[in-house]
């Protein structure tokens, strides 16, 4: 499927029932549009299944509740609307995407508690995040935004207004010819790329760093699992900058990127090694099975 997201074929889910793709718009004066009133989830299927589908629904109500709304529909009802969209435009292999919002209501300003939740999902074919890094490794820059302090942004949620620095950040890396950037946190620590969780190799054992500030990826949290079943030591920590130069491999880990080797960042160079290559390969089957 190719071309513009707003022109194509098929059907999309929204607020209980499936609608024409060119049909599924909003108003000018949603909430989301000028507040950031707004989560979502991203998810893959394969062979017709959505990986850990339902930990995804559940992460997308919780992350509405640290937005302070309530998403009208269950956890079940999610799960439906996510099957629905898939058989309604015949996908087996798709990238999912579910979406909740404050729409437009009667409230105009910051507050919009009289406003209407709403509920959208979206399915669509998508390959390869970093397109050929999977192969000879992603090239990064570092941004110069960092991830904000939980304490100015609730940033467990999966809120739409966090990525907002994620794409100014990728926009400048992909400027410098590189697929994506590397991001300190606010106390200067290594903390993630603009869209997924990294993880560093060093003498046989993985170090990543401490979810304290931004998302604890479902990806994340499946490839540490995967770790410790082989019995690979996992250092889940403060990583300082000058730490990058000792590393020996890297990876990046999302719904989207999946498990994508790193080649460089900034001015340090990883080699796509034994434990990289073991852990995309093992993953990319586990999502099969």
């Amino acid at each position: 499927m190719d071309g513009a997201y707003d022109d194509r074929d098929g059907k999309i889910w929204m607020d209980g029932k499936l609608v024409e793709w060119r049909d599924a718009n909003v108003h000018l004066l949603t909430h989301a549009m000028h507040y950031a009133s707004s989560v979502f989830e991203g998810e893959r299927c394969y062979g017709g299944k959505i990986f850990e589908s339902r930990r995804h629904s559940e992460r997308l109500r919780y992350s509405a509740s640290c937005l302070d709304f309530e998403i009208p529909y269950t956890v079940d009802e999610i799960e439906a609307a996510k099957q629905e969209v898939l058989t309604a435009n015949g996908f087996t292999d798709a990238y999912v995407r579910a979406v909740a919002w404050r729409g437009a209501g009667q409230d105009m300003g910051v507050a919009a508690k009289r406003n209407p939740v709403r509920l959208a999902v979206a399915a669509w074919e998508w390959g390869n995040y970093y397109g050929d890094a999977k192969m000879k490794g992603a090239k990064l820059d570092i941004a110069k935004w960092k991830r904000p302090s939980p304490e100015t942004a609730p940033s467990h949620a999966k809120a739409a207004g966090l990525y907002m620095i994620c794409t100014m950040s990728k926009h400048a890396a992909e400027s410098k010819g590189c697929s994506d950037a590397m991001m300190f946190d606010y106390r200067g620590y290594v903390a993630e790329a603009t869209g997924a969780n990294i993880f560093f190799v060093k003498d046989g054992e993985v170090h990543t760093p401490d979810p304290d500030c931004f998302l604890n990826g479902i990806t994340r949290q499946t490839v540490i699992g995967m770790l410790k079943d082989r019995q690979i030591k996992v250092h889940e920590r403060h990583i300082m900058p000058e730490e990058l130069e000792g590393f020996e491999q890297c990876w990046l880990t999302g719904t989207a990127a999946e498990v994508t080797p790193v080649g460089q960042i900034g001015d340090y160079n990883f080699e796509v090694g034994a434990i990289t290559r073991e852990i995309a390969q093992s993953y990319e089957k586990l999502v099969r099975s």
